[in-house]
């Protein structure tokens, strides 16, 4: 090309500065990426088979230069693919790593090898024209890419032909293949040379200017055997860095993009993957038959998306979930960091008056307004819901997913075991169990230097002391960390919790209904060298440790909770930990998966987390505090997370006031107040209402007058929501056997006693299209200010908060403590757990501590029996009354409908 001589071409020197102007902008896109953000360094990863360093120390020193970090995976020369696809598949999934480059022989870079690279990752040149050498799948482009891009583009029309004929000259591995693999594409034969002249002098070459070397001069037209088009590959090392000597002379062409640049450029893509990505939700549609056939038809009749589709739909990341089948999902709390600068959305609770022994509907207003929001407002939203215990749901309740058009699918597997998280639950309890009679046991039946051997065994001629006795002796003010320099005293310390029998508060659990497991002797093997004591089951969502899993906000924080758990007292007052007994991190590992929240469906698509299951009658009653964040995140700014509070506003609510927004920090926008009829009717006066018996005439015909006379129930209710300063919304949770008078009675009277609104909900029989009113009018309270404040101080003395709750809440004129409560509180107000919020452990069957008392009973004294401490999850709790911890079975269970086909598998009887 004459007419471009006039134009000088580049020498080395110039191609040097061209390359250190790579470096600058490169440095300079690295410090734009810290100021959004700070901790966040490019990180390139060498595979590389061999001890050769040289080519490692290239780029570290050019890493450094750009601002780069240089992770080295260093393999054996020997090794093989399986070996090299390992290294890379870990790579992949390291989202700390934003680059990848292999230094391996021409051998190992195979197409299995090469298509094992993430394309988000590959800097180095195994992507061409935008796919990859052999999936053709799309990718971005890669230095390779561009190369081959360039090189295809110069030369004349039909240069690059089939049956023609290409040389790549310079060998330069992985490079060469991809080009190698782009020109044979065309039917062309393909040969390859390094960089000496000498080489080619043997054959003719016809290359176009723009890419070739004018070192390399072609020889006579009469030695010119078919068609050769040289290829020249700029080997400049990952990072791009040649000294001046090294660079042949070029053509005024501009080299692609070097992999400096595509480290950095590589982190910018994988920053902007990590921002909030707006929703591309596709709602199911709902096609409800009248009459409403029954929960589980209704959710077998639709098809749910799969759970991968979904995650995506609402944003997250393929490596943010963890698939169990089809239709649900672990979802890892990675999330929280990603959108840690996201503002969250708005907070709605839905809460409830004081329930019938049948349930209010709480779970499926919850369901329908997140459908109706979504599928129907076309906002964002998320339902948060419990996870169902096995206790009532072969018990009593048959079910806990929602009911009719409004619920979560596939129902089966929301109600039988999930993804585990409840068994998780159990496994850990126990253990703790275990080890606490496994102690009283060694400790009854050894001496201290036996038991010291025992503990701190010599392994392979090394004796030490485990992380977690380390951390026991600082809490003993030993600072010693050889086992053999402990004094006789201090070894006494060290093996001998002294744990009381008496005074162990820790209970086994079990998710049944099991009431011959309330009280029971334990020990009485001979082998338990007379060691029985009495102990009790509990339900295993009454356990400490779903306390804990609903109120934590990560692992670290839930493993400190576990070593903070009280479990008893020693001999001398002194409490005794989990940490105490060494088994803390054991429970860390087995509830490492449960403490992610699972992602489901409603019926009409809607995204739902399911998440913990604490009892609101024992614990807080609240699903847990990371599905809500995790939700708020998700949702934007402008979306809803609806999320569910166990019983009536009296328990569920106060407790999520006072415990989980203290331990979360999140404030909500807005109450929705569920009410029926039913339950109504029930404190106006009607007769008992009792699982599983016909309703009495009274609930099924029109009687504005008990109606009325139990609103006295929902206005407490009411007052009890504004004593925390949000906003309430009452949703009249519609039945087939209601009137419209009575119905609009209920409206009347709720806006009549404060209510921003209230409104009719049929989501139960339309899905959320009967639920939209709803919607609209917490959309519309969620923009009123909020005065959002906590009923109590946690400085006040525990009488005192418990005093407040009790006169506040439930309307008592006093508290009753016994002695052996008071007894209870002074020793935690010595062992400094004065300052925990207060758990009410009651009936939710009343505002009183008697489940007969209905509407608003006055004049009464709360009996508190017994006080408790649950020091990892952050409370103490009171028991009222005769308050039970183990449910048990009624006379005729769920279980008797139940039955399983077993050619289809198909589950029958699950409501």
């Amino acid at each position: 090309h004459p007419k471009r001589d006039s134009n000088p071409r580049p020498t080395g020197d110039r191609c040097v500065f061209f390359c250190r102007g790579i470096i600058q902008k490169s440095r300079e896109e690295v410090a734009s990426l810290q100021q959004c953000r700070p901790a966040l360094t490019p990180v390139l990863a060498i595979v590389q088979a061999g001890e050769d360093d040289r080519f490692l120390a290239l780029n570290k020193e050019m890493a450094g230069e750009v601002g780069l970090n240089v992770l080295q995976i260093s393999l054996p020369a020997d090794c093989t693919e399986d070996e090299v696809t390992d290294e890379v598949l870990k790579l992949n999934e390291d989202p700390k790593v934003h680059g990848l480059v292999l230094h391996l022989p021409t051998a190992l870079l195979s197409g299995r090898v090469l298509n094992s690279i993430s394309p988000e990752k590959d800097v180095q040149g195994y992507v061409m024209l935008d796919r990859p050498v052999c999936t053709g799948a799309p990718s971005p482009a890669s230095f390779a890419s561009k190369v081959c891009a360039h090189s295809c583009r110069f030369p004349p029309q039909g240069l690059l032909a089939e049956g023609k004929t290409a040389l790549i000259l310079g060998n330069s591995g992985a490079l060469e293949v991809a080009l190698q693999c782009l020109i044979q594409r065309r039917g062309m034969l393909v040969l390859t040379s390094g960089w000496k002249v000498a080489s080619l002098q043997k054959q003719v070459i016809i290359a176009p200017q723009e890419v070739m070397c004018t070192t390399i001069q072609p020889l006579p037209a009469s030695h010119t055997p078919p068609l050769f088009i040289l290829l020249v590959i700029l080997h400049w090392g990952i990072l791009g860095n040649r000294s001046s000597s090294s660079w042949p002379p070029c053509t005024p062409f501009h080299p692609p993009t070097p992999p400096p640049q595509n480290v950095v450029r590589s982190a910018c893509r994988w920053l902007r993957q990590q921002r909030y990505r707006p929703w591309r939700l596709r709602s199911l549609t709902l096609q409800p038959l009248s009459p409403v056939p029954s929960d589980i038809e209704i959710s077998r009749s639709q098809s749910p998306k799969a759970i991968e589709l979904l995650a995506r739909e609402v944003g997250l990341l393929p490596d943010e979930i963890e698939a169990h089948g089809k239709t649900k999902a672990k979802v890892r709390l990675s999330l929280l960091d990603r959108l840690k600068e996201q503002p969250d959305g708005k907070y709605v609770l839905v809460a409830g008056i004081t329930p019938t022994p049948l349930g209010e509907g709480k779970s499926t207003v919850t369901v329908g307004l997140a459908q109706a929001l979504t599928a129907h407002l076309k906002l964002n939203s998320f339902a948060c819901l419990r996870q169902p215990s096995q206790g009532p749901t072969f018990g009593v309740k048959g079910g806990a997913a929602g009911g009719g058009y409004a619920q979560v699918i596939p129902m089966e597997e929301f109600n039988l075991h999930l993804t585990g998280d409840i068994h998780a639950i159990t496994a850990a309890n126990n253990l703790v169990a275990a080890a606490i009679d496994a102690r009283v046991l060694h400790e009854a039946t050894q001496s201290d230097k036996a038991l010291y051997g025992r503990l701190v065994p010599t392994v392979n001629g090394l004796r030490k002391f485990s992380p977690i006795q380390t951390a026991r002796l600082r809490k003993l003010g030993i600072d010693k960390t050889e086992p053999g320099a402990l004094t006789p005293e201090e070894i006494r310390s060290f093996v001998r919790l002294d744990i009381d029998p008496s005074g162990i508060t820790w209970q086994r659990v079990v998710d049944t209904n099991d009431r011959f497991l309330r009280k029971i002797t334990i020990g009485q093997a001979s082998t338990e060298k007379g060691q029985a004591r009495q102990a009790q089951f509990d339900i295993a969502v009454a356990s400490e440790v779903m306390a804990i899993l609903a109120l934590t906000d990560g692992l670290r924080d839930m493993k400190e909770r576990f070593s903070r758990m009280v479990v008893g007292s020693s001999r001398t007052g002194r409490p005794v930990t989990a940490q105490d007994l060494g088994v803390s991190g054991a429970l860390a590992i087995l509830m490492k998966d449960a403490i992610k929240p699972t992602l489901m469906q409603t019926l009409e698509g809607t995204p739902v987390f399911v998440h913990a299951g604490p009892f609101a009658n024992i614990a807080h009653g609240n699903s847990s505090v990371l599905a809500d964040k995790l939700a708020l995140k998700l949702v934007g700014e402008e979306g809803f997370v609806v999320t569910e509070a166990g019983f009536g506003a009296d328990i569920g609510m106060e407790k999520f006031f006072n415990i989980k927004c203290r331990t979360s920090g999140l404030r909500p926008n807005v109450v929705v107040l569920v009410a029926t009829v039913r339950a109504l009717k029930m404190h106006g006066g009607g007769p008992k209402v009792s699982a599983g018996a016909p309703l009495p005439q009274e609930y099924v015909d029109e009687n504005l007058q008990l109606v009325a006379d139990g609103c006295s129930n929902l206005r407490k209710q009411i007052e009890i929501a504004q004593l925390f300063g949000v906003p309430v919304v009452v949703a009249v949770n519609v039945f087939r056997t209601d009137t419209e008078a009575e119905i609009d009675l209920v409206c009347r009277i709720a806006r009549d006693s404060g209510a921003s609104d209230a409104v009719a909900c049929y989501h139960w029989s339309r899905g959320g299209r009967g639920c939209v009113e709803l919607a609209r009018a917490v959309r519309k309270a969620a923009q009123q200010p909020n005065h959002f404040r906590f009923l109590y101080d946690l400085q006040m003395p525990i009488v005192e908060k418990i005093r407040t709750i009790a006169q506040k809440v439930y309307g008592a004129d006093d508290v009753e403590v016994s002695q052996e409560a008071q007894a209870k509180i002074d020793n935690y107000n010595e062992q400094g757990f004065g300052n925990l919020p207060i758990c009410m452990a009651k009936t939710h069957l009343s505002l009183s501590h008697l489940p007969d008392w209905k509407g608003v009973p006055t004049g009464f004294l709360l009996p508190i029996r017994d006080v408790r401490a649950s020091i990892g999850a952050g409370f103490i709790y009171p028991l009222v009354g005769t308050m039970s911890t183990m449910p048990g079975l009624p006379t005729r269970p769920c279980f008797y409908d139940m039955d399983l086909d077993p050619d289809t598998e198909q589950i029958a009887g699950l409501f």
